[in-house]
């Protein structure tokens, strides 16, 4: 059975073998500094009482508070939060910013509950992790299924105990609560930049390359626009309730406003030479550019063989196993990791951060052009690194 942290162990200890680490030197990584688990216990509206799980691993500390979102999700257990947090600590290693990793999460499946029950929930869990949160200490941020109202509820009840005002304790909030410009754009814009990025080194003319995105929620649909804009065309996207392929191009616009208005999940959505397809088949199109935005595990060992994309760029964390990494490679596809390809939601949520500490906010041109800078950072980074080790 998969285990997602089992994958970091692996991950880990490879990546320590090609640096020539000894077992001393990284072996503290596969162990999480802190693991907080707390009971939940809830009055639903009709009167009755249910206990909900919650989780919130700090994995490092090291480069300074921690950082990681929280997901509510009735699959969310102990292993894949520990899993997402030391990615974390990962992914702002590489995008070198001042955090360590961090990750939380609730078992429930939010859309079973409503509102009021879902903010009570949320309430307890800020009340139970109260002692190790804070904006020196961890800071947590949106993830699947949460978003800038839950983390306003965490701001509300964090500000309420410490008793003063504490926009600093969670990033992704709602602009009048101090968010940031461009954060919930982010991610996918990330996604974005580090698509065009690969595509630039590799000679794929991101103009006209066909794109399949698994996943269209908040990353997957801004990736999705923002790829569209640049000229590439979008061929297929899907929702867990299954995708859409067209030849030509799907009317991305057309897709975003029937989210907005009517479906998040596009249940009933057609157009002209619609084809319906499932998510295994999204992942399996011959396609330039792969990029899910789902969940972790979705190519592995099962379907690796099967993938006909040129490059995946990882929108969501874990998407690719290492078994199927291996696989890949031996196929002579590129993968733009997820510690790279996403880490666009972490830099603006450092951005984010920041701001509210100085309490002076930056239009969101300021914010665009210092993500874009920090991307291209990286990614010629990354150039660098991969010249050398051809040379060597």
């Amino acid at each position: 059975m998969y285990n997602p942290f089992d994958n970091v162990i692996h991950t880990i200890k490879k990546a320590s073998d090609i640096l020539g680490y000894e077992n001393n030197e990284s072996e503290f990584l596969e162990y999480p500094e802190r693991i907080i688990l707390v009971s939940l216990p809830i009055k639903m509206d009709d009167g009755t009482e249910r206990i909900f799980s919650g989780y919130r691993v700090q994995h490092s500390t090291l480069r300074g508070p921690a950082k990681g979102g929280i997901r509510y999700h009735q699959d969310v257990c102990i292993d894949e939060v520990k899993a997402l947090a030391a990615w974390m600590s990962f992914k702002c290693a590489v995008a070198n910013i001042p955090y360590g990793g961090a990750k939380g999460g609730i078992t429930v499946n939010p859309a079973k509950l409503s509102k009021t029950e879902l903010e009570r929930l949320t309430r307890k869990f800020t009340e139970m992790i109260y002692p190790v949160i804070g904006p020196n200490k961890d800071i947590p941020a949106p993830d699947v299924n949460t978003n800038g109202e839950i983390m306003a509820w965490i701001m509300d009840e964090y500000s309420r105990l410490a008793g003063e005002r504490t926009p600093a304790v969670v990033t992704g909030k709602p602009l009048p609560l101090g968010g940031s410009l461009g954060r919930l754009e982010s991610t996918g814009a990330g996604v974005m930049l580090n698509t065009k990025y690969i595509c630039e080194k590799t000679g794929i003319p991101l103009k006209g390359a066909r794109i399949a995105i698994q996943g269209m929620g908040n990353v997957g649909s801004i990736s999705a626009r923002l790829l569209k804009e640049q000229g590439a065309k979008i061929v297929a996207v899907s929702t867990v309730l299954g995708g859409f392929y067209k030849e030509s191009g799907l009317d991305i616009e057309a897709i975003l406003d029937y989210q907005n208005t009517k479906d998040r999940l596009l249940k009933g959505y057609n157009e002209k030479n619609l084809v319906r397809i499932s998510n295994a088949e999204l992942l399996e199109m011959p396609v330039d550019i792969l990029i899910p935005c789902a969940l972790e595990n979705q190519i592995n060992k099962e379907n690796a063989e099967n993938i006909k994309a040129k490059i995946i760029i990882e929108g969501a964390n874990g998407p690719v196993t290492n078994e199927a990494d291996a696989v890949l490679d031996s196929k002579g596809i590129i993968v733009v990791p997820d510690i790279l390809a996403n880490s666009g939601g972490v830099i603006v949520s450092y951005f984010e951060w920041v701001q509210n500490l100085q309490n002076y906010y930056w239009e969101v041109e300021d914010v665009n052009n210092k993500l874009e800078l920090k991307i291209q950072g990286l990614s010629m980074m990354s150039m660098r690194r991969q010249r050398k080790k051809a040379f060597l």
